[in-house]
């Protein structure tokens, strides 16, 4: 078994993970370097730069990079509007994909676990850069994986909840085994189809864990946002224009743009 925080050299195809802050990618993560067959290279997160907050999570930068740390990696951060148009988000996805190339890494690891049309969209735009993706969790049964997380150690918080899936009183809570038996009837137990993101706290994908407060949760363009904080930190008032945004492409609903750069 490969180690779980440091290089092991060349002798590893290297490999950046697709890191959207949340639990899917970070077991993904603990998958990959239980597994042993890539050396994972770097987390690779999309980032809106008005905002400062990792796309559709609305998780802020200051703890994306708290979670880098703590996962021992180094952290490639993609930049990205807020509205994002396709093209855009297409073409600075592939100026990192030169930038991974030129450090001699070929694969991307990504978190997906059944979006067939989401999987379909990262093979062909990774085929054009000549990388491949790897998914690691794919076709696994969510509810039994939910569990499987929470049973490993993992502490997630739900960042954003979208109110037409789920009840917006969801936003905030810990993703824990209360929470799965909360869960609605037709809720997937890891937020597969959209209901849901998450902000990984602990896990053993960590070296340590990351102390944080869920502050204020607002609704934003349709969705719910759990706006989480360090623990030491307090949220001034005069803080709310970096609340957690999204613009009305966002709001349609996981759209394949929108999907691919959350990278859940």
């Amino acid at each position: 078994m490969a180690s779980g925080f440091q290089s092991q050299g060349s002798a590893r195809p290297k490999a950046w993970l697709a890191w959207s802050s949340g639990k899917d990618s970070a077991w993904a993560l603990q998958a990959a370097r239980q597994d042993g067959e890539y050396d994972v290279a770097a987390l690779l997160t999309t980032v809106n730069r008005t905002h400062s907050r990792v796309a559709m999570h609305a998780v802020r930068e200051s703890l994306l990079e708290m979670q880098a740390a703590a996962a021992g990696l180094p952290l490639v951060k993609v930049p990205i509007p807020s509205p994002c148009p396709n093209e855009v988000y297409e073409q600075a996805m592939s100026d990192a994909m030169t930038r991974a190339s030129g450090e001699g890494v070929r694969h991307i690891i990504f978190g997906d676990l059944f979006l067939e049309d989401v999987r379909a969209y990262r093979e062909k735009q990774l085929a054009r850069c000549g990388m491949t993706p790897v998914f690691p969790l794919w076709g696994r049964d969510t509810r039994q994986l939910a569990q499987e997380m929470v049973a490993g150690g993992l502490c997630a918080y739900l960042t954003c909840v979208d109110p037409r899936r789920l009840d917006p009183v969801f936003a905030g809570r810990r993703f824990d085994e209360k929470l799965l038996a909360d869960l609605p009837r037709g809720v997937d137990p890891c937020g597969e189809n959209g209901e849901f993101h998450t902000f990984a706290s602990a896990g053993p994908m960590f070296r340590s864990m990351l102390p944080i407060t869920v502050g204020e949760i607002v609704e934003r363009d349709g969705f719910m946002f759990a706006d989480l904080l360090p623990q030491a930190a307090e949220l001034p008032p005069s803080s709310r224009s970096n609340q957690p945004q999204t613009s009305e492409s966002s709001r349609r609903a996981r759209t394949t743009s929108m999907r691919a750069a959350s990278g859940i």
